[in-house]
């Protein structure tokens, strides 16, 4: 029981092979948003889950480490003992407590461990017994991200992917929003995309966030939409990284241009990178503690292109952006912003997205306003 299951075959071990029902309909659990219960350690669950999972292990990951490497020194009946000895009859409760609470809000939910083997069949008798039936599922967690990487790879051959580009602050995200149809990969990164994206909270794993953008990506194609908009954005937003199966199918897909005025991006990249994320920044530290926080966010996404923007421009966008920094803290003015936001999109983004542009004109298929595009989208 350390990275792999172990089959029951000794009926010594009194685990039923098939205690309660299974499941093995993965399209309808991740259409229907079937909430699952993940009894894997809570190492292998950071790792990558699913989006509707939850993290109830039979085991902690110092006792699933003990176990492992007592399998692998002895056999699999000398790694069972060790795991009764373990998991104490008190431990027993307080898990099958977990996933009684679980089930009690779930009652269509199911349960899976790493390959629906005596993990999800011990789980499964344990919350039998205890008056709790909860289908597990068939194949576990590898099964299912097995399921979800191939219809990836039949959606990105089958769905009419169209993207959505333009320079920085332009408002591509408010824009797909509203054309529909779409999958907000900045929002399930949790991250804008740019330099200065993070979002004050953790990003998702890689797994996790290619399990969320193919699940979306399922919805769609479940709802009979052909055409899927997606900003067109680079390999890596922020630390998560595209899937290659989907990055290939955006390298071919046809482009949208947004275009907009330098006032109105300024007023949106001011709206998101400003009082939103210093709000974000407020709600998990505090008032002083957030605004350091915030303040400091903006310095190091700075500091992190120094090489790239060169030392003179460098320190012009920092000396910037200090001095918007300290009037914002010392009297609330937000003003002094803008002359940072506008020097950061010409002299840096600006001429990095017309490059990255240049070398894909041939894709782009319409360019004009939000309103230009929504109505070029109705027509098609």
């Amino acid at each position: 029981m350390g990275s792999n299951d172990i089959s029951a075959t000794d009926s010594s071990l009194q685990v039923p092979q098939q205690p309660g029902p299974v499941r093995s309909d993965y399209r309808q659990l991740f259409l229907t948003d079937t909430p699952l219960l993940d009894v894997r350690a809570p190492v292998e669950f950071a790792k990558g889950a699913f989006p509707a999972s939850v993290n109830r292990p039979l085991m902690n990951d110092e006792e699933r480490h003990l176990i492992g490497i007592r399998y692998k020194q002895a056999d699999q009946q000398s790694a069972i003992a060790l795991g009764a000895e373990l998991v104490t009859p008190e431990l027993r409760e307080q898990r099958i407590a977990a996933w009684a609470e679980f089930a009690r809000e779930n009652p269509n939910g199911a349960l899976y461990c790493f390959r629906g083997g005596l993990r999800s069949r011990i789980s499964q008798q344990w919350m039998k017994e205890a008056g709790i039936d909860l289908p597990l599922v068939s194949g576990g967690y590898k099964a299912l991200r097995t399921f979800l990487m191939d219809t990836l790879t039949e959606l990105c051959s089958s769905l009419n992917l169209v993207l959505v580009g333009g320079r920085t602050g332009n408002g591509k995200t408010l824009l797909i929003k509203r054309l529909g149809s779409t999958v907000d990969l900045e929002g399930l990164a949790n991250h804008r995309g740019s330099s200065f994206g993070g979002m004050a909270s953790v990003q998702p794993s890689n797994i996790d966030f290619e399990n969320a953008v193919t699940v979306e990506l399922m919805k769609l194609a479940e709802a009979g939409q052909q055409q899927v908009l997606l900003e067109d954005e680079a390999r890596l937003i922020g630390r998560v990284c595209l899937p290659d199966t989907l990055r290939n199918a955006m390298q071919e897909a046809p482009i949208l241009i947004l275009e907009c005025d330098m006032q109105q991006r300024i007023e949106n990249c001011f709206d998101d990178y400003v009082p939103d994320l210093l709000q974000r920044y407020q709600s998990s530290h505090g008032k002083e503690a957030g605004f350091n926080a915030y303040a400091n966010h903006h310095r190091d996404s700075l500091s992190r292109i120094q090489k790239r923007f060169g030392p003179v421009r460098y320190q012009h966008a920092l000396d910037l952006l200090d001095i918007a920094l300290q009037r914002h803290e010392r009297s609330g003015d937000t003003s002094g912003y803008a002359g940072f936001i506008e020097f950061m999109l010409r002299e840096y983004y600006d001429p990095m997205y017309d490059y990255q542009l240049s070398r894909k004109q041939h894709r782009v298929m319409a360019r004009g306003t939000a309103d230009e595009l929504l109505g070029w989208a109705a027509q098609q």
